[in-house]
């Protein structure tokens, strides 16, 4: 691991968490629209009230590593939000947690978020192309492996991958729902971008710009 490039540590975790919860925060409303048009119309409100509960344990708590921050914060998700992106985002971030070194290198985080990426699959059942999540999670993890292996620093690498869960949200818009409330619309869920993607690729951007610095 080369040291003299930015690492994955206790206080950057904590960083991060901190800007999801406030880009949730700002694209409430937006969330909350997209979910209106194809789901049950909460998924802003519930990740903002999730994210408000992780702020409060993370004032109390005094972390021994990133992977603790994360661990909490998953653990707090699951309990406080309702919804399937509570105990999506929640196993997630478990996951994540649980598979960080102190501190992590680029290759470290990718491993990390590929294993939070299995973690939704394994408890959602889905797939790319079903309309969920994943649409916006899987290229964000492949252009994060990709960057880093070239050798890339955690910014950059970051960087890439909130390129790609953007696109992967954009890419929801012409497909159907096959997985979740959205997929009772059929045909109806066309033309709309899936809000669970769409938060991802909050998560990817908020990782991005905390790396940035």
């Amino acid at each position: 691991m080369d040291f003299d490039t930015p690492l994955f540590d206790t206080a950057l975790a904590e960083a991060w968490v901190r800007a999801i919860a406030a880009a949730v925060e700002k694209e409430q409303a937006r969330l909350t629209e997209l979910d209106s048009a194809i789901g049950d119309g909460d998924h802003g409100s519930n990740l903002q009230r999730g994210f408000g509960a992780v702020l409060a344990a993370l004032d109390d708590l005094r972390p021994v590593g990133p992977g603790a921050v994360l661990t909490k914060t998953g653990s707090t998700l699951i309990s406080k939000v309702g919804g399937a992106s509570g105990p999506l985002y929640g196993k997630a971030f478990r996951a994540i947690g649980a598979a960080l070194p102190d501190p992590a290198g680029p290759a470290d985080v990718a491993e990390a978020l590929a294993a939070g990426l299995d973690a939704v699959r394994a408890l959602g059942k889905a797939e790319p192309g079903d309309k969920t999540i994943v649409d916006a999670y899987t290229p964000a993890v492949a252009a994060f492996r990709a960057t880093a292996a070239a050798g890339a620093a955690l910014p950059e690498a970051a960087a890439a991958a909130a390129d790609a869960a953007e696109q992967g949200a954009r890419d929801t818009v012409p497909l159907q729902a096959r997985k979740g409330r959205a997929s009772y619309l059929g045909e109806r869920s066309i033309g709309h971008q899936d809000p669970g993607a769409t938060s991802t690729a909050l998560l990817f951007r908020a990782l991005a710009d905390v790396t940035a610095g």
